[in-house]
């Protein structure tokens, strides 16, 4: 029988097993679910030749955008990139390699990785450039696309509230992509604004539980929000 370890970390140990060239799976969907305080810390410790998969660029100066800005990202795997002009720029200069999804293609992409499959059939896009390169197969008289899943090295996700095994409670729109991102990565890494000791959390009330989370870190609720602040502001 394994018995449940504290996985509570400083965040700067628990960033610094991020090697460079790793692929990064980052959750979020905007601003809200945004780990900020990890990318902060990603960028200040200096890895590069990313790979990063997350629903949008950010906006520039705020999340990944400035890892885009920075340089430190080689690709970037996600739907749309339309409100931030430094990842468009690089895109153009041929500095970043972007490679766009639908929403809903994306989103299952990453699911199927967490589900333990190897992809999906779909018919979205069909005859259009969102179907190019996909193989195809022919089932009950109808053709269908095949999607592959979508995995990553490491995972970096934001809860509400955590305990130091690694169950994690989001709110509100935090709880788009954050649980999909923390089924299907290698190496999850979740920030919380507030780690408690288990037991504390109602176990109906998890939404992510600690058999998927491998390091959990408490972050100010000031510090995580400060780029998005400044920007609004």
């Amino acid at each position: 029988m394994t018995l449940l370890t504290h996985r509570y970390r400083a965040i700067d140990e628990a960033v610094a097993a991020i090697p460079d060239g790793a692929s990064i799976m980052v959750g979020g969907f905007g601003s809200p679910g945004t780990p900020f305080a990890l990318i902060d810390e990603l960028l200040a410790q200096g890895q590069r030749d990313l790979t990063l998969i997350k629903n949008d660029a950010n906006e520039p100066g705020i999340g990944i955008g400035k890892l885009i800005e920075a340089g430190r990202v080689r690709r970037l795997i996600t739907s749309h990139i339309g409100l931030n002009r430094d990842a468009i720029a690089a895109m153009n200069r041929g500095e970043l390699e972007v490679t766009l999804f639908p929403q809903g293609i994306l989103a299952e992409k990453i699911r199927s990785a967490g589900a333990g499959h190897h992809g999906f059939l779909t018919d979205i896009g069909q005859g259009t450039e969102i179907a190019a390169g996909r193989r195809e197969i022919e089932l009950d008289g109808q053709r269908w696309g095949i999607e592959p899943a979508l995995y990553a090295d490491f995972a970096l996700v934001h809860a509400e509230r955590a305990d130091r095994y690694g169950n994690l409670v989001y709110r509100a729109t935090a709880s788009n992509f954050n649980p999909l991102m923390a089924m299907a990565a290698d190496t999850v890494i979740a920030q919380a604004y507030r780690v408690d000791e288990p037991g504390s959390l109602d176990l109906e009330a998890i939404h992510t539980p600690c058999a998927f989370i491998s390091q959990v870190v408490e972050v100010a609720r000031e510090t995580s929000d400060q780029g998005r602040r400044a920007h609004v502001s």
